[in-house]
């Protein structure tokens, strides 16, 4: 718990500081948005290539490799003495996030009992909701009284413990005896790494032939990746476990469901600061309500998983969210604060009631052996999702101005909808597979 929330934190606490490190190193804004891009973008490309180490080589020592390469990485971030250097260090501390990620819930099925595996997961989405609450305001409180460094070095303390205590607790697992794929591994990255390239050159509405491009290379990696996958008895993009409707369908729900997720938490403080005229320190305090409703929410489902269908619990939690982001795009022209915290609660209590038990069904889905795969499509799914939504937030602001911000909370309630019939559609496989 204490690896997965530093790599989430650290996803969101650099954000804040971009203006602070590019004015220190006199650097462009849209290079200093690397920092952030750079991590990201190696969390993606390396998930799923470090989650078939871990199924090879034990998850265990996956986790291990990435929790100490992470700190490792920190260290060097907080000594850069130039934006390159930086960046270059926060692309290594992403595969090292990517390495805690990639394995962290297929762990999770070898340190709980089955039959508490819905509340481990649970626990695990309070810490995800709770880092992505904390960074923003921890990071502003740090550079209020501290330089930029210090947002790197919270790292090094933490990143020791969970090194330390997970060398003495974190137990073997399961392994499968087959050589790592190399070639699959470099296609897997570019295939991930162009998708989220184009999907944010399209938000940002580049040029059609750089956007026509990345498509182009994207469509060919995939193409020869499933190719080579096909043959596989162990595929890196796991085609044998995509072939399972519940678990196609789990991974299909969560990209639309973080898809809705992201367009609201990326046009919410447009629309609450330019269109209703809230301070941004308002801001940041009534965005606060869904995050925490989401870890409230979480715990309870996660028990509540391992004893009613997921389907049901997902269906009916992504309807309260899509109800939720409606009702935002309605508010009145002049909203009360209570107006908007209720909405917000109720989207946070949705989002919550979902993710725990579809957390627990891609991981379920899965043999033992493949656990590693499911762990890894679980945070490709999220990260996908992401950048979709950021990227029609990006593109419906570009056309419509201020506008897009509600018309991005209308398609956010589109996507959970849509999310909520795909976790609902399930629950004829698991009577099935029942």
């Amino acid at each position: 718990m204490v690896g997965i929330g530093l790599s989430v934190l650290d996803g969101t606490i650099a954000n804040v500081a971009l203006p602070t490190i590019a004015e220190v190193f006199k650097a462009e804004p849209a290079f200093s948005v690397w920092i952030v891009n750079g991590y990201q973008l190696a969390i993606v490309m390396t998930m799923l290539p470090l989650a078939a180490l871990g199924e090879i080589h034990g998850f265990r020592h996956i986790y291990l490799g990435g929790v100490t390469l992470f700190t490792l990485a920190s260290l060097v971030c907080c000594l850069s003495t130039s934006l390159t250097v930086l960046t270059a260090a926060r692309v290594v501390q992403g595969i090292g996030a990517a390495g805690m990620m990639s394995v962290n819930a297929a762990l999770l099925r070898y340190i709980v009992p089955e039959k508490r595996l819905g509340s481990a997961i649970g626990l695990n989405a309070v810490v995800v909701a709770g880092a992505a609450t904390v960074g923003p305001t921890l990071a502003g409180l740090i550079l209020s009284q501290l330089s930029w460094p210090w947002l790197f070095a919270i790292n090094l303390p933490l990143g020791l413990f969970a090194a330390i205590a997970g060398w003495c607790s974190l137990p073997d697992s399961d392994r499968v005896r087959r050589p790592f794929d190399l070639f699959s591994a470099l296609l897997t990255a570019l295939m991930f790494g162009s998708v989220v390239i184009t999907i944010d050159s399209i938000g940002h509405q580049a040029a059609m032939p750089v956007i026509a491009g990345q498509f182009a290379v994207c469509m060919v990696a995939t193409t020869l990746l499933v190719r080579r996958e096909l043959k596989a008895s162990h595929p890196m993009l796991p085609l044998d476990l995509l072939a399972r409707p519940v678990f196609s369908m789990s991974v299909a729900t969560s990209v639309a469901s973080f898809a809705a997720q992201m367009l609201a938490m990326t046009a919410l403080p447009f629309e609450l600061q330019s269109n209703f005229g809230f301070p941004p320190l308002e801001v940041g305090l009534l965005l606060m309500p869904w995050p925490l409703a989401v870890a409230a929410a979480a715990v309870v489902s996660g028990r509540l998983s391992d004893r009613f269908s997921p389907a049901v619990l997902g269906g009916v939690g992504l309807l309260c969210l899509a109800a939720g982001l409606l009702l935002m795009a309605l508010l009145p022209v002049r909203p009360e604060t209570t107006d908007i915290v209720w909405r917000m609660m109720l989207c946070g209590i949705g989002f919550g009631l979902f993710q725990s038990p579809n957390n627990r069904t891609l991981i379920m889905s899965a043999p033992r052996p493949r656990s590693g795969a499911a762990s890894g499509m679980l945070g490709v799914s999220r990260l996908t999702g992401q950048s979709i939504g950021t990227a029609l937030v990006a593109l419906l602001l570009a056309r419509l101005g201020m506008a897009g911000a509600n018309t991005s909370l209308f398609l956010g309630a589109a996507f959970a909808l849509v999310a909520s019939l795909l976790s609902l559609a399930r629950f004829r496989s698991f009577r099935v597979a029942g």
